[in-house]
């Protein structure tokens, strides 16, 4: 009885780790690169075909993942978020550290293939300390509009890049999608 209990478990355990091999074997991990960047979670090869992390990949890009539980459906849209930096009147990108004065953004989006609320205008220090510039509720009614934020005045207190975010808040969401980015280099 004893000997029939032991070649059962070891037949059962032997069929587990069979299953195991094979489902390791048939299921590859894979390593996902976005403009040069490792990403976090990778994807999955499975019979031929690449499964990827949309969230993770829709926010590398900068694009907006809506998602209708009933219907088990994700879209993805990426709206053309076009940023200008100006400082007096003059377009800029560049300046020295410790530099304090104003500057505004200016935003023309156009592509928008979904309803949005508001959007948010924000700055982040070199160690990723976010002040936001301002926000705004929108409801463009068709698919391109124009946002300019007021004068800002800022202190650029370290060497770094200082990145400059537009997010964009889908309608009947509290989460705030970024979709957009410039980059200020402090020197």
């Amino acid at each position: 009885m004893k000997f029939r209990k032991v070649v059962l478990l070891l037949m059962l355990l032997s069929l587990w780790g069979g299953t195991m091999l094979f489902a390791d074997a048939a299921t590859q991990k894979v390593r996902v690169f976005i403009n040069g960047i490792e990403q976090d979670d990778g994807g999955l090869v499975s019979e031929s075909r690449t499964y990827l992390p949309l969230r993770q990949i829709a926010t590398s890009l900068q694009a907006i993942v809506e998602w209708d539980n009933q219907a088990k459906r994700a879209t993805v849209y990426k709206p053309n978020v076009h940023m200008f930096l100006f400082r007096n009147n003059t377009v800029f990108g560049n300046v020295t550290k410790g530099y304090q004065g104003n500057f505004k953004v200016f935003a023309q989006i156009d592509n928008l293939k979904t309803d949005i609320t508001a959007v948010k205008v924000s700055i982040f220090d070199p160690a990723g300390k976010e002040k936001v510039i301002q926000t705004g509720n929108v409801s463009p009614t068709n698919d391109n509009f124009w946002y300019a934020t007021e004068d800002i005045e800022y202190k650029f207190e370290s060497s770094g890049k200082y990145p400059i975010r537009f997010f964009v808040k889908l309608k009947g969401s509290d989460e705030w999608t970024p979709v957009s980015e410039k980059i200020i280099s402090s020197l």
